[in-house]
């Protein structure tokens, strides 16, 4: 390779690097415990769910309660689903097709129904730290679609760092991994350890690279053009198309006597899936003669990495067509794919915990990769103003990056104390809190800049204020650890369990922590 490509690659590696290290780190600190969201939603409503059983409920129930709430549900189109682990099913509903629809009738319909109770919330009264979380690591707090693209680009560039990285390295890639000199320099020190920890996260950084930006801006960028060509902007009939689901019937306004028994169809579609959970449940036209009914199931991970069951009945409850739950196009199999890979779902708290781990040690590579521009622009021969403004620039991303640790975890005690289940909108508390106090603390340790005191503030105070989350979770709610596992409430076990071995891990890493000789 010339010296002329070399540095084209090595500048293409620092600047892409570098202009999107702060947002990179958020996606990657907010996305390594969303790992964790429903067991996080879980312990915040002290609500557990057994795995694939989240959509175990009563589903004429449930018929019951929308109607009661929002009138009669003839001629809507009515979409079941949950895709996490925890009690609250979404239901959305289109408008009425019936001509003589009241207006109540003819208002789409978004809302959540726990599977136990039957109780109706919407989206922001049932909002949830583990949701805020999520949500987080996507920029979804921005208008959309601004955080969406922001964060499908900041994956997109996140790849030429990977690649150009990979090229850099390639010749000492793999001696140099095996280099480790934590008594030399600065710059020594995070090179190795930017260099090691890269080659052993690399695959994970790729999966999620590709996955991320797939996910952010494949529906909105690379989708864009064919919805405009060729479905002439009818993205509906677009994703109808390519995820091979059923076009609804045309609405016969002709009401047929008596309801159907969405249990009785939901139990004869499952005696064909052996081996499957049920994922979703659509009912096209409800009560009139053109009326289907499609129920859905995806196989239990154990089984198949993908696949998808389809079950479609008439109105008259007859079984019209039926898919094993294994069988999948190639689209659909590209889709869950990527989603399982992103998502982690697919092995239980086992690999939650080593996606995380992964996620951490991206965070790690983050961090080190702008230490080391600093360390390598801290010289006598740099222009004094230059020096300076570089080491504002690393603080400032320094502060805003490793304070996200003790801003989360104070707020999963606050949320624990001061959160009320009548409050109509917790997220505007949630984000309050949350981002006021992540300002104030990145404002503090960035005008300090000092990046040791910044670190090691970080990882004792972190570590302090995680030892309380399950003590304060015990005392509010009698949930203690010992008592959860004995129960089996597992999802609120792990939250406890896993805030107790992080801090213990950072705060003795905080403690052993000796100033840099400069």
């Amino acid at each position: 390779m010339s010296n002329r490509i070399y540095n084209i690659l090595f500048h293409t590696h620092t600047v892409s690097g570098l202009v999107i290290s702060v947002a990179l780190y958020v996606i990657f600190f907010a996305g390594s415990i969303s790992f964790f969201r429903d067991d996080i939603i879980a312990w915040e409503r002290n609500q557990t769910v057994a795995p694939g059983t989240q959509m175990n409920t009563d589903y004429d129930q449930i018929l019951d309660s929308l109607e009661a709430g929002h009138g009669s549900l003839y001629g809507r189109n009515i979409n079941i689903r949950q895709p996490h682990q925890e009690r609250n099913i979404m239901v959305s509903m289109e408008p009425s097709m019936d001509s003589a629809a009241t207006e109540v009738q003819l208002k789409s319909v978004f809302t959540y129904i726990d599977s136990s109770t039957y109780e109706e919330t919407n989206y922001f009264s049932s909002y949830t730290l583990g949701e805020f979380i999520y949500r987080l690591h996507f920029f979804a707090q921005i208008p959309y679609p601004y955080g969406y693209l922001m964060s499908g680009f900041v994956a997109f560039f996140f790849l030429f760092a990977i690649i150009t990285g990979v090229i850099v390295h390639w010749k000492k890639i793999i001696s140099n991994f095996y280099v480790f000199r934590p008594w030399a320099k600065l710059k020594t020190v995070w090179t190795d350890a930017h260099t090691a920890l890269g080659l052993i996260g690399l695959p994970f950084q790729f999966v999620f690279a590709v996955t991320g930006a797939v996910l952010m801006i494949g529906t909105t960028v690379m989708l864009a053009p064919a919805s405009s060509l060729i479905y002439k902007n009818d993205r509906e009939h677009m994703y109808r198309e390519l995820m091979e689901q059923p076009a609804p019937q045309r609405f016969q306004n002709l009401p047929i006597s008596g309801n159907l028994s969405l249990n009785m169809l939901i139990e004869e579609a499952s005696s064909y899936w052996t081996h499957s959970n049920l994922s979703r449940v659509v009912v096209q036209n409800y009560g009139d003669a053109s009326m289907r009914v499609i129920v859905e199931a995806r196989p239990n991970p154990d089984h198949a990495f993908a696949g998808l069951g389809r079950a479609i009945f008439d109105a008259s409850g007859d079984l019209i067509r039926i898919t094993e739950e294994d069988n999948l196009s190639y689209v659909v199999g590209a889709d869950q794919t990527i989603h399982r890979l992103h998502f982690g779902d697919f092995g239980g708290h086992g690999l939650r915990i080593i996606f995380f781990t992964f996620g951490i040690i991206s965070c790690f590579v983050i961090l080190s990769g702008v230490l080391i521009w600093v360390e390598a622009r801290d010289k006598r021969s740099n222009a004094q103003w230059k020096r300076r403004a570089n080491l504002w620039v690393a603080s400032i991303f320094m502060a805003v990056s490793l304070s996200m640790y003790p801003v989360i975890a104070l707020s999963f005690s606050f949320i624990k104390i001061f959160k009320d289940a009548t409050n109509p909108m917790p997220h505007l508390m949630i984000y309050k809190f949350f981002f006021i106090t992540w300002l104030v603390v990145s404002l503090m340790l960035g005008i300090r800049r000092d990046h040791f005191f910044t670190t090691r503030f970080c990882l004792i105070s972190g570590a302090l204020l995680g030892f309380m989350v399950p003590i304060v979770n015990g005392l509010v709610t009698g949930n203690w650890m010992w008592e959860t596992w004995q129960d089996g409430r597992i999802q609120i076990f792990v939250v406890d369990v896993f805030w107790s071995i992080t801090s213990v891990i950072t705060l003795f890493i905080g403690a052993i922590m000796k100033a840099p000789d400069y």
